[in-house]
């Protein structure tokens, strides 16, 4: 692309073909036919249909269709029901639905970079000044722009009148920049970053003050706004580490059925003889464990608990727009945050004075101004011209009201060669002039200064020491403006600079910096607590970005910031390695974030990334996890996030990542429930068919995967966060669904649930013969797997030192407990099932076999964490 910034106006209109009167309207109608309108192009869309197929081909749900399948078979040979395979596939259903629904908000980043662009604008065509549709602007036009216009295409500055633009939505700046039309140079052949070229202004932006006239150098997708929604469509959405663990998962399960069924049916063949029934009997046995092995509820329950997350953290003001994105939280180990409007409060304020009565100073601040007061807090205008303002009505005086006490007559406006704004007023029957600048300049203009009220003779002392004070707020990344006054006996002859700006008295300085936000601290101090490593992105200064930080408590000192400009320098190997040793990031592009985000994940660090502007938006997207702000945020960047804050606070981001991580630890246990659940299942029927026997029917296993698979995995899914839960450091993203000793908690649980269940099975034989085993073995497992869910509520502590209840789990067990019952002792159920009614000595020994799991795996936890420490 060429360089305009580096060129001066008139090689520029030459180069366009085009001069300062603009076009005519042919030669724009034949530019808008050859380059096409001024828009963004469209995004690909995702239909209805292609995101229902993608949430049916998910690996876990193809092996819910599979049970259902099998379960088909099954029922279709032996003649019953088909309810198991209705239920199943009503499991496929709602999974299928809640999954499309949750994402049915298709990417709209776009859209919504498209409705930034201004409706309308202001555009010189046959050398008269008319309004066109902003679409329809070529390269070539000149477009006048005037304070609170949005700038319609990128453009080259050919006239200035103090034009200051807001560009912080895509650099960051904090202060709007000031615009002039001298030519840029490029230093030590390095490019011009874009918050410096001051001589551009682009779509997106917004000006505030002043006027200019522009000639349009870009449009539409070759805009800088273009690039961004370029880069945002090219970004990929990867798998979440949840998404990946539960491929995983049932990819192994997927061939553990398989396995499974093939095993058992040639055993049974071998053992019994290759005959027809013979082979019919070894299939149903396959089947059975086949159903066994599959836990039907898992898809499911992982996604009912996430959509009950997603509900609670609404309530929070953290909105999340994607299921899977609640559990990256829990793991997320950085969080990349933009400074403006995120960590600060993107509204310049007034928070150091130095020099006599700070209320003489704000006076003159709040006169020598065009912002307006619109409220106790709010100004409108120049953010810094506003802050003078906020700055006096803090103090007591209300810029409406000093208007009418000293009427403004005349007024030299600012001007950024001579760094001067000065406005005379009426005061009575005299005249008082007020003057704001830059510091070095306002001193150097004054003859006196006032110092407790009176007006002293300025001396080189005095001027030396405002200079130190000067330097020493200039330290501190503060903006420094000082303020001076001048009296008159009658209304000045001339309003010339020269004549107004001499023989000034010095009022005093002010630094002013956009402030951090007030519960910003805490939330990053809770945030190491956690082990998230928190960073600041922003396209402001190195200095005023590192004061932040220093203030915040990111970084302990300055060599933790570099800039965009280091960036550069790097190669991605050199800075994939030395991401670490920086904490700040400074004067960056949006290509920079993009390059920190990608080097953080890198690392194999889960990385968040926060922000508001459309600037961030590309940066949102390459994150694990994408971050937003509600009120401040452009429509872009809520759009690609994948979490929300509805309240800007930095702060939601801490309870979120709580949250996550409760939910990613409720949903470890419901899975090594329900697969320690399983296993035992599966085990027990493998142990009686080697021993020639059999412990459970099909219908039996159905029935406890239907009780087992649903509520209690549920329930376990509402549990409350254990105490050190934000204490602890992140979890390895690349830890599997069975690592910290969750495999051989799967497996030793559902061997002991196997044990009880042959033990139940056997004494019910001994008693009463193998329909008696066969229920006693049913209510066994069913009860041992009902109780065994309250050994989940803690992993790895025991569950008698839990200080909260969980009710769901609670009825979860009363409801099992009842329909267990019920199909053992009410008649008819009992015929359906093949049962026959035990005694009240068989019942209660099958119980307390069941209740024994809990004991037992309190054990086994003793143990662990004996041999932990």
């Amino acid at each position: 692309a060429l360089k305009y910034y580096l060129e001066n106006s008139a090689s520029v209109l030459s180069e366009l073909k085009t001069n300062e009167n603009g076009l005519t309207s042919a030669e724009a109608a034949e530019r808008l036919e050859k380059f096409g309108k001024n828009k963004l192009a469209d995004g690909k869309k995702t239909t209805l249909l292609q995101r229902f197929i993608a949430q049916l081909l998910d690996p876990m749900v193809l092996v819910l269709i599979a049970a259902a399948a099998i379960s088909g078979i099954t029922s279709a040979l032996q003649n019953e029901s088909f309810a198991d395979v209705f239920i199943i596939l009503f499991v496929v259903v709602l999974n299928t639905i809640l999954g499309v629904v949750q994402e049915s908000k298709a990417e709209k980043a776009i859209e919504a970079l498209k409705e930034m662009s201004a409706a309308t604008s202001k555009v010189l065509r046959d050398g008269q000044l008319m309004a066109i549709k902003s679409e329809d602007l070529v390269i070539g036009d000149v477009v006048i722009i005037e304070a609170g216009d949005a700038i319609p295409a990128d453009g080259r500055i050919i006239e200035s009148a103090s034009l200051k633009i807001e560009e912080a939505a895509l650099t960051g700046e904090s202060v709007p920049a000031e615009k002039h039309t001298d030519v840029l140079f490029e230093k030590d052949g390095k490019d011009v970053p874009l918050g410096d070229r001051n001589k551009m202004c682009y779509m997106g932006s917004c000006a505030v003050y002043g006027r200019g006239r522009v000639v349009i150098t870009g449009t539409g997708m070759n805009t800088e706004m273009g690039k961004i929604a370029d880069a945002i469509a090219k970004a990929e959405d990867g798998e979440t580490p949840l998404q990946k663990k539960l491929s995983s998962l049932s990819k192994i399960l997927t061939w553990l059925v398989l396995g499974i069924c093939v095993f058992m049916f040639a055993f049974g063949v071998l053992r019994n003889g290759a005959t027809f029934d013979n082979a019919l009997e070894s299939f149903m046995l396959a089947v059975s464990l086949a159903v066994a092995a599959i836990p039907e509820g898992l898809a499911a329950v992982v996604t009912i608990v996430l959509s009950i997350g997603v509900t609670k953290m609404s309530k929070q003001n953290a909105i999340i727009r994607r299921l899977t994105a609640v559990e990256t939280l829990g793991c997320t180990q950085i969080i990349c945050s933009d400074k403006t409007g995120t960590l600060t409060q993107n509204k310049m304020t007034v928070v150091e004075h130095s020099g006599d009565d700070e209320k003489n100073t704000a006076i003159s601040f709040a006169l020598c101004s065009d912002s307006e007061l619109t409220s106790d807090t709010e100004a409108n205008g120049d953010p810094t011209e506003a802050a003078g303002v906020i700055f006096a009505n803090k103090l007591g005086f209300n810029k409406n009201d000093l208007k009418i006490q000293f009427p403004r007559t005349g007024e030299a406006p600012f001007d950024s060669v001579r760094k001067l704004m000065s406005t005379v007023h009426k005061a009575g029957d005299r005249f008082i002039q007020h003057t704001k600048g830059a510091p070095d300049v306002v001193i150097s203009r004054c003859t006196h200064y006032m110092q407790n009220g009176t007006v002293l003779p300025m001396t080189d002392d005095v001027r030396s020491f405002y200079m130190a004070e000067n330097k020493r707020l200039a330290d501190k990344a503060l903006r420094v403006l000082a303020a001076a006054c001048r009296e008159y006996d009658a209304e000045p002859a001339s309003y010339a600079t020269d004549d107004l700006e001499n023989n000034l008295i010095f009022l005093g300085l002010v630094g002013m910096i956009d402030p951090v936000r007030p519960e910003v601290p805490a939330a990053i101090q809770q945030c190491k607590d956690a082990g998230i490593r928190p960073v600041m992105i922003t396209g402001d200064h190195r200095d005023t970005a590192a004061a932040i930080a220093l203030q915040l408590g990111i970084i302990t000192d300055q060599s933790q910031a570099i800039t965009g400009a280091d960036i550069d320098e790097m190669s991605e190997e050199y800075l994939n390695e030395n991401i670490d040793k920086y904490y700040v990031y400074a004067r960056v592009r949006p290509e920079h974030k993009v390059r920190i985000v990608n080097a953080w994940r890198a690392r194999g660090c889960i990385t968040g990334m926060t922000g508001d502007g459309v600037n961030d938006a590309p940066s949102i997207k390459s994150a694990d996890i994408g971050i937003g702000m509600g009120i401040t945020g452009t429509d872009v960047t809520k759009n690609v996030a994948d979490m929300i804050l509805a309240d800007d606070n930095f702060a939601t981001i801490v309870s979120a990542v709580g949250e996550g991580r409760r939910i990613y630890d409720n949903i470890r246990k419901s899975i090594q429930f329900l697969l320690s659940s399983n296993l035992s299942e599966v085990i027990s029927i493998f142990i009686a068919t080697v021993l020639g026997f059999t412990i459970l029917h099909p219908i039996h296993i159905l029935f406890i995967n239907l009780i087992t698979d649903s509520l209690p995995a549920l329930a376990l899914g509402m549990e409350k966060s254990e105490p050190d839960l934000m204490k602890r450091e992140p979890r390895n993203s690349t830890d599997g669904i069975f690592s910290n000793g969750v495999g051989f908690n799967v497996f030793y649980q559902g061997l002991l649930v196997s044990v009880l269940t042959i033990i139940a099975y056997f004494i019910g034989d001994n008693l009463g013969g193998a329909e008696h085993g066969i229920t006693m073995a049913f209510l066994t497992m069913s009860m041992c797997e009902i109780f065994h869910s309250y050994n989940m509520r803690s992993q790895f502590g025991s569950i008698f030192k839990l200080k909260t209840h969980n009710l769901f789990l609670f009825g979860a067990m009363v409801l099992s407990l009842i329909l267990t019952t019920s199909v053992i002792y009410v008649p008819f159920l009992r015929d359906i099932f093949g049962f026959t009614e035990i005694g009240i000595t068989e019942y209660a020994i099958a119980m307390l076999l069941a209740i024994s799991v809990i004991p037992t795996v309190e054990l086994v936890k003793l143990i662990s964490n004996l041999i932990k420490k």
